[in-house]
């Protein structure tokens, strides 16, 4: 059961990630208090507002986990190699030490 403030409070943060940069489930359910459910911020991404940059959450091994996202990463500059995000360390994203 995901109530609607866990959801909001995933897509805020997700809003602030910076273009070009790339972030996991993870880190996301950490960031909003709830560290073991990181399923549940994938569950929230499937169905958020078109303003939020889902395509920038990936799976914490750097693996996409939603292939259409991938366009849209390499528009912003990410290179994707087998489905996994090159240089994943460099460009991940921690929203406990960037907000």
């Amino acid at each position: 059961m995901m109530n609607e403030l866990f959801k909001n409070q995933v897509w805020e943060i997700t809003r602030l990630i910076p273009k070009g940069r790339v972030t996991t489930y993870g880190s996301l359910a950490k960031a909003v208090g709830f560290p073991n459910h990181s399923r549940h911020v994938g569950k929230a991404m499937g169905g958020c507002p078109k303003d939020v940059p889902a395509h920038r959450v990936i799976a914490s091994c750097g693996h996409l986990s939603v292939p259409e996202f991938l366009p849209k990463l390499e528009q912003e500059g990410i290179t994707v190699v087998n489905m996994r995000v090159k240089d994943f360390k460099v460009l991940f994203w921690d929203p406990l030490l960037e907000l």
